[in-house]
């Protein structure tokens, strides 16, 4: 693991800084837009953009890639990253920031899309699963710690606006003074919806469920908070709670899914999920409850979409993988999209519980679903089921497709022994 570690660390250094950035502006808005008087409704529509320019991110920066190379795309999203940080409070106003988080994240799309394309170019396949566990660590990491960031400046002023600037710009030094070569770009273009339906309808209905709750939690936790009557510590512990929880659970239920039903572990866990939801919106005046919550949806909702991959994974030729986890990337953005948007309607008509009640909602229908599809399928044995990939899903494409591609390593090589 060290020698990985040495190979990669300029890499892994420059992505965990982006994700730091790119982690406390979204906790951040959430706070500052309390404090600048907008709606709950017009929160949500902010933080959904996000996703919007995320999904047509990962779409459309492959071809940019192509027809300027790596380097020009990055200094180009960079560029506009780092404006639209400052522009933030500059005109704090909902409909700019609607537009301004729509370009943020097709930018971040991109910059993630180049980077990953680094990191997996400089890997072998005897390294890549190590590499992809670095990642997932660094992401978290990132995460976690662009919380603690949130105590060190005033969030109706503009130094808080400044450090993610600041991070995201000092991110790529390391990553384009990496001795890796440019990486060739090639991308395959993801199965028909209808296709990967007919291989598994759990994996897609599941995984366009999991994307409202993903995004929920990752745009409107820190307006819940607010509105909670959080104050700002506890706001950033609150959503460094989902992270921690999905980073502690992630390889456990990996290790678990090699060696049961993988139907049976989607239905617990979702479950498992949806009722810690569900407990903490009848533990809104608890802080350590809340916290509890957090952890336990967070380690619900990561590991599920590695579940829900792997599962798709075993009714698919090794071929048709990297396209399947392109279909699964889309349908995952497709139903990001809703998330924080319902999430602030409901919470605009019962108050701050909506939020845990709408994923609770997600949660439990997925639970039921899963439930359902166990009578319509046989089990599949445990040893004709593939291997786990493990991956996070504010991930792009890219990691999504070099997770596939160990997965299928690992089954290759478990075939041959």
């Amino acid at each position: 693991m060290l020698q990985v570690l040495g190979s990669v660390w300029a890499l892994l250094l420059g992505l965990m800084l982006l994700m730091v950035g790119n982690g406390i502006q979204g906790t951040l808005l959430g706070v500052r837009g309390e404090i600048e008087g907008f709606s709950t409704l017009s929160l949500s529509i902010v933080m959904s953009a996000y996703f919007v320019g995320f999904l047509g991110g990962s779409r459309l920066a492959p071809e940019l890639i192509r027809r300027v190379g790596h380097v020009r795309v990055f200094a180009a999203l960079a560029s506009f990253i780092s404006a639209v940080l400052i522009l933030y409070p500059s005109f704090a106003n909902p409909w700019a920031w609607t537009v301004e988080r729509m370009i943020i994240g097709f930018c971040f799309s991109g910059v993630y899309v180049t980077a990953e394309s680094w990191l997996n170019n400089s890997a072998t396949n005897e390294t890549r699963g190590q590499v992809l566990s670095l990642y997932m660590i660094c992401q978290m990491v990132g995460i976690v710690a662009a919380q603690g960031l949130l105590l060190v400046g005033d969030p109706s002023g503009f130094i808080l606006f400044v450090i993610p600037s600041v991070l995201v710009s000092i991110s790529f030094a390391p990553i384009l003074l990496s001795i890796s070569p440019t990486p060739a770009f090639d991308t395959t273009k993801p199965m028909s919806l209808r296709a990967l339906y007919q291989a598994s309808p759990l994996s897609i209905v599941g995984v366009f469920l999991l994307g409202g709750a993903f995004s929920a939690q990752f745009g409107m936790a820190a307006v819940f908070g607010t509105q909670a009557g959080l104050t700002l510590p506890q706001i950033s512990i609150f959503i460094a709670a989902f992270y921690i929880g999905a980073t502690l659970a992630q390889f456990p239920l990996g290790w678990l899914s090699d060696r049961m039903d993988r139907r049976r572990l989607i239905m617990l866990v979702a479950l498992v999920g949806g009722t810690g939801a569900g407990l903490g919106a009848l533990a809104l005046g608890s802080f350590p409850m809340l916290l509890l919550a957090a952890f336990v949806i967070g380690g619900a909702s990561n590991p599920l979409y590695s579940l829900l991959l792997s599962y798709l994974n075993d009714f698919l030729e090794p071929e048709q993988m990297a396209a399947g986890s392109g279909g699964m990337v889309f349908v995952n953005g497709v139903g990001a999209i809703g998330g924080p948007l319902l999430t602030g309607w409901v919470m605009s008509m019962i108050g701050p519980a909506g939020f845990f009640l709408f994923i609770s909602a997600l949660l439990l229908i997925m639970t039921a679903y899963a439930l359902w599809r166990m009578t319509q399928r046989p089990a599949q044995k445990i040893e004709d089921q593939g291997a786990y990939a493990a991956v996070l899903m504010q991930s792009t494409p890219v990691a999504v497709g070099a997770a596939q591609e160990w997965a299928i390593e690992s089954a290759d090589e478990e075939n041959d022994q």
